[in-house]
């Protein structure tokens, strides 16, 4: 095995994907040998503002691109599942922004596909790489705070505009998929410490207003085997932003002030009977250590923390969700035959 760059495919031109894989593989040294977009002239100005090697016509070339080994999907919500399957399908190594499907249904679908691929498949939960989420757990591990009582994670921002995809119905928008799937997957990763996975008590959420179907916020109530409860809040037209990650033990509590955008802020803070503290864990990007994760994996055979069973589980909460709550899950996009 060798640590030569990853040669990296990336599905659209959007915005994210320049803090999400362009910063990380400068940093890293992979390589970003093609891109796509519904404008080629948006993919021809992204690859030459982001040293793009170059640019194609459609998302399913960048997919058939022989030097293509890896391909990044940040395309809207509804998109992630179709075209995951569909670079599956050509025996790609696939890292998806999540959530990976619409539904429980397709993520199955997508883990099917992982398994008779035969290739790696990863959803980009970025903050479980971060110093400031792994020293989290580690404060659990230690035994610091004790047994593990009750888990509040909060997400919430303000608007984007009303014409943004995150409101579409159709591209499997709302809240709780853009957002409170962090909320969800962070409590789900807490297992070890809560005797198992966590189960939805009740739910609660709103419908944005002009967007039938969708939801504004959301918010889950959770309970642990073990006892433990958690709430999971979501919220996508809040007066602030808030990304935060609170555990609380029988022997103290922890908070991590923005365990999504470390980068931002990377304060843990921690109080205990022995004193209050602020420990700071680095401004190096969640994404930049997702992206070395994940070619470690490539390249040097790392086991991954992060797969499609665990794609599945945190889609299936979603649906729970959305169901407790009085919502349905997010419809189906089907691509057109000449995509």
């Amino acid at each position: 095995m060798t640590d030569e760059p990853l040669r990296i495919g990336v599905l659209g031109a959007a915005r994210i994907a320049e803090l999400s894989i362009v910063g990380p593989a400068r940093v890293t040294g992979h390589r970003l040998v093609a891109v796509a977009a519904r404008d080629r002239s948006r993919a021809e100005t992204f690859a030459a503002e982001h040293d793009v090697e170059r640019v194609l016509d459609s998302y399913a070339d960048v997919i058939a691109d022989p030097e293509v080994e890896v391909v990044y999907n940040p395309l809207a919500n509804g998109l992630h599942g179709p075209w995951n399957l569909a670079a599956l399908a050509a025996d790609k190594h696939v890292l998806t922004e999540k959530p990976s499907a619409s539904s429980t249904e397709e993520a199955i679908e997508v883990r099917d596909a992982v398994a008779k691929a035969g290739t790696a498949f990863m959803e980009g939960f970025h903050y479980l790489f971060h110093p400031v989420t792994r020293r989290l757990h580690e404060l659990l591990d230690s035994g610091e705070l004790g047994e593990l009582r009750h888990v509040e994670t909060t997400m919430v921002m303000p608007a984007p505009e009303d014409t943004d995809v995150r409101w579409s119905l159709p591209l499997a928008g709302g809240a709780l998929m853009d957002l409170g799937c962090y909320s969800l997957h962070a409590q789900r990763v807490l297992a070890p410490w809560a005797g198992g996975a966590p189960r939805l008590v009740a739910a609660r959420g709103g419908e944005r207003t002009g967007a039938p179907g969708v939801d504004e916020w959301l918010d889950a109530d959770l309970e642990f085997p073990g006892g433990a409860t958690g709430t999971a809040r979501c919220h996508m037209a809040h007066h602030e932003l808030q990304f935060s990650y609170r555990i609380v033990g029988s022997l103290g509590e922890a908070t991590a002030v923005n365990f999504v955008q470390p980068h931002v802020d990377d304060r843990l803070l921690v109080r205990t009977a022995t004193g209050e503290r602020t420990e700071m864990l680095g401004r190096r990007s969640s994404y930049t250590y997702q992206l070395e994760a994940f070619a470690a994996h490539l390249r040097r055979g790392t086991p991954l923390r992060l797969d499609a069973d665990d794609a599945v589980a945190t889609m299936r909460l979603i649906d729970d969700c959305y169901q407790g709550a009085g919502f349905s899950p997010r419809p189906r996009t089907v691509l057109p035959t000449s995509a």
